[in-house]
């Protein structure tokens, strides 16, 4: 594995480490108004804002999206839903088929984080921020 890749992976890892922090933060505060199910849907999108974040200035610096900026924003929450979509069926299924304390919500996000994580790294790599063959 390159330091190049070595890097990116890492600061990856803490983008999403950062992202698990927002998303059961928010999760928490709005479960009770919204629901489970809702509240997560928002928790989600917060957190995929904050890796955007992360992963452009920091993870993939130096490789640049195609298109302005607000082009790359939705991109990259296009791809996320693909990851998102596995991260989202895996807490929905652990949160319809155990309880849904907070203790118990915050595992069925990390849960479904870590199962959509390959997922979200691969089209950030390999789609969004392709490193180009010159670098």
């Amino acid at each position: 594995m390159g330091i190049k890749l070595q890097r990116s992976l890492l600061w990856f890892l803490i983008a999403g480490a950062v992202a698990f922090v927002v998303d059961v933060a928010v999760l928490t505060l709005l479960r009770d108004a919204l629901g489970v199910y809702a509240a997560r849907a928002v928790s989600f999108w917060l957190a995929a804002t904050t890796t955007w974040l992360i992963n452009r200035n920091i993870s993939f610096a130096g490789r640049s999206a195609k298109g302005g900026l607000l082009v790359e924003y939705l991109r990259y929450l296009g791809l996320m839903l693909g990851g998102g979509a596995v991260n989202f069926a895996v807490y929905s299924l652990l949160a319809w088929a155990f309880p849904q304390g907070p203790l118990w919500l915050m595992l069925y996000v990390a849960a479904g984080t870590l199962v959509a994580m390959s997922v979200n790294y691969l089209g950030m790599s390999r789609l969004l921020y392709r490193q180009r063959p010159d670098r």
